[in-house]
């Protein structure tokens, strides 16, 4: 599978070394000994044939994607569907009145929805674009600079306008396959965090009737149940979401550190580059299957590795608090409640929408691999303390458990509830606590710094007191 354009390497050496067969490794043209201002014209006359059919096939756009061909080649993808009726409306509504009353008594979140619509795939991919800019620009941002950046100073002095035609290529690539990957999701979403991410606007729990009848097809469950289910989860998330201040800028920010880990190999740019056929711009359809040609190999770095450690950490946990709060709502309430949990958690384990449309736009290869162990940490240390204990945890994110916590949840859980107490410390109190011990350290310090000052002083001018005495 690519990820924004991302595909498999090819294993040639030699035609790395060499991928043009002229005898210059660089790529694009330059070699190691300055570059040819006369290959350079070739290169961007040839870019510029290529952006010649931009006009035709869905506008310029601005920025690093063009989201305007972004969201047309999404409807494309749509088709045809029905318009929500009145009844699925109603029973949307009904579904997440009776979920948020039973959500009340399994955590101590509040309702995080002030309302809960049902919508239609066009209306999820209008609602959601502007979190999807969030999730793709600083990806699109960083490779689009490294196209570029990769060229000599020189280069980039003589090619003036034309680097900003390069950009828009780019945004044209880039909001092709944006536009195939939404287009393919909006028919396959539940509710608006179906993937664990707020990607509608905040307090707005959302539903995808259409979407949830196919879900529901082929279940033993009734789907009023199903439905009553997957409200409950849209609902704790909109909870979570909406009253833990730092989680979602925690989560984009974890993305936008992933991006600026970004390594490029250009000589696979100049092999692509070399080979792209003008005409094919003139039908947007065909920029996808170019991307699929495994053009751009991304370099993973150990910066990258560790955000994605800690974005895959916060979404499992996101995930496991979820499911665990759903079960405790809504086990005694919903015969096929523990039938349904594990068919969401097989569907997001085996490569559902969430990990295809990470690798497919942000570039990451998400799969929840620790959603069961971060549900079974959720469950424990609701055993070990309380509702309030587990939800107090929330408080700040130096307070969450990280990816070794999971899988030793014990000593975790020991550190929260004080060697194993039956007495569950605040987590707030906990932090401020420790923050006060920092200061009282420092402040002890800085005394410490101030008397041996005095002390060194008072030596200095005791022989000359002695002195005077005498």
């Amino acid at each position: 599978m690519s990820n924004f354009g991302f595909g498999a390497s090819d294993d040639d050496p030699d035609k790395k070394k060499d991928p043009d067969g002229s005898g210059n490794p660089a790529g694009f043209g330059f070699g190691a000994e300055g570059f040819d201002p006369a290959q350079l014209g070739q290169m961007l006359t040839q870019f510029g044939q290529m952006l010649s059919g931009m006009g035709a096939s869905g506008g310029t756009g601005s920025g690093p994607v063009n989201y305007d061909l972004a969201k047309q080649l999404a409807r494309q993808q749509m088709g045809d569907f029905s318009p929500v009726s009145a009844g699925e409306r109603e029973a949307i509504t009904d579904a997440a009145h009776l979920a948020e009353l039973w959500l009340d008594g399994a955590t101590t979140l509040p309702a995080g929805a002030t309302k809960t619509v049902a919508w239609t795939p066009v209306d999820w991919l209008d609602n959601t674009i502007d979190t999807w800019k969030r999730l793709c620009d600083p990806v699109a941002e960083q490779i689009s600079g490294m196209w570029t950046s990769g060229l000599p100073a020189e280069a980039q002095q003589m090619a003036g306008p034309m680097m900003g035609m390069l950009t828009q290529m780019g945004g044209m690539a880039f909001g092709s396959q944006l536009g195939q990957a939404l287009g393919q999701l909006s028919k396959e979403v539940l509710t608006s965090t179906d993937i664990g991410l707020p990607l509608g606007p905040s307090g707005t729990a959302a539903l995808l009737p259409s979407a949830i009848s196919s879900f529901s097809e082929g279940l033993e469950q009734p789907e009023r149940e199903v439905l009553v289910f997957l409200a409950a989860r849209e609902a704790a998330h909109q909870r979570l979401y909406g009253h833990i201040p730092w989680l979602r800028q925690r989560v984009l920010a974890t993305v936008e550190e992933y991006a600026r880990g970004i390594k490029m190999d250009f000589s696979a740019i100049e092999e692509a580059a070399a080979g792209l056929d003008p005409s094919a711009l003139t039908d947007p359809s065909k920029i996808e299957a170019i991307l699929q040609q495994g053009a751009f190999e991304p370099q993973t770095t150990p910066e990258q590795k560790h955000a994605l450690e800690r974005l895959e950490t916060l979404l499992a946990l996101v995930e496991g608090w979820v499911e665990t709060v759903v079960a405790a709502a809504l086990g005694d309430r919903l015969p096929g409640a523990v039938a349904l949990g594990e068919t969401i958690r097989r569907r997001r384990a085996s490569g559902g929408p969430a990990e295809q449309t990470f690798a497919t736009l942000v570039g990451l290869e998400l799969r929840p691999r620790k959603v069961r162990e971060a549900a079974d940490l959720w469950r424990q240390l609701l055993a070990a303390a309380d509702i309030d204990g587990r939800d107090g945890v929330w408080a700040h994110p130096d307070l969450l458990p990280d990816s070794s916590d999971l899988d030793n949840p014990a000593a975790f859980i020991d550190r929260v509830v004080g060697g194993g107490t039956s007495s569950f410390d605040d987590p707030i109190a906990q932090l401020e606590a420790m923050e006060a011990k920092e200061r009282a350290e420092a402040a002890d310090k800085a005394a410490g710094t101030d008397d041996k000052a005095a002390d060194d002083k008072g030596t200095d001018d005791g022989p000359e007191k002695g002195s005077s005495t005498a």
